[in-house]
């Protein structure tokens, strides 16, 4: 059995971003160990071995998952050029250097996660995993029911054609639709092509987690069965 741990499974645990992100550092020339440039993807780390990317020291980190219902009026990102307020303004010196995991625009509020688990990361994000993401969302006029079954049909927009995996009416205004893959601001401009505009966007599922009562502004951090529920387990 080979000793120590793949390189770029050490990187990862350190939240350095996810495997396949690292495989690219190790590749470009950017990791040491122990004070030499390191460009082979099989090396493996043990104990006593030092490493850095770009020069700084890391070491893994304690795997953190949480949930956070973001509010509107807020950015997905650690600084923003027009000095809008950011998700991080609401979130303890502790969880400062989690990841979002996608992303909710600003208008648009719920259910975020952030993690320093790449691994986790690329599977939320990977397309090839499908994850379901649901959505109660309301329009500034009541919906026909020729363009509910174009959402599942398919919308063609400038960014080519979009489609829901399913979609329910709640009322005259108000719909659930559910994703299983997400282009930018994918409904926003679904319901655009149609003629209407979203006034209200809240996530309330990813997989099979739910955002439940978890209060705007709050976050929660995840167990192990709540992470396997977040990858539809």
């Amino acid at each position: 059995m080979q000793e120590g741990v793949r390189l770029n499974k050490y990187l990862a645990s350190c939240a350095v971003g996810s495997r396949r992100a690292c495989d690219e550092l190790i590749r470009s020339g950017r990791v040491e160990i122990n004070g030499e440039l390191c460009i082979k993807l099989a090396t493996r780390i043990t104990d006593g071995d030092h490493v850095r990317v770009d020069g700084k020291r890391v070491s893994p980190k304690e795997e953190i998952v949480i949930i956070f219902h973001k509010p509107r009026g807020f950015v997905c990102t650690r600084s923003d050029e027009l000095g809008r307020q950011t998700i991080y303004d609401l979130l303890p010196p502790a969880m400062q250097s989690l990841h979002h995991v996608g992303r909710l625009d600003t208008d648009s509020e719920g259910m975020l996660i952030l993690t320093n688990d790449g691994d986790l990361s690329q599977q939320l994000m990977h397309p090839s995993k499908s994850v379901e993401k649901e959505y109660l969302v309301t329009s500034n006029q009541a919906f026909e029911n020729s363009h509910l079954d174009q959402f599942l049909a398919g919308v063609f927009t400038d960014e080519g054609k979009l489609k829901a995996k399913n979609i329910e009416r709640i009322s005259a205004r108000r719909i659930k639709v559910i994703l299983d893959h997400g282009a930018k601001r994918q409904i926003r401009v679904m319901f655009e092509a149609l003629g209407y505009q979203v006034t209200k966007l809240l996530r309330v599922r990813i997989g099979s987690l739910w955002l439940g009562d978890l209060e705007p502004s709050r976050y929660a951090i995840l167990n192990n069965k709540e992470i396997a529920l977040l990858l539809g387990k």
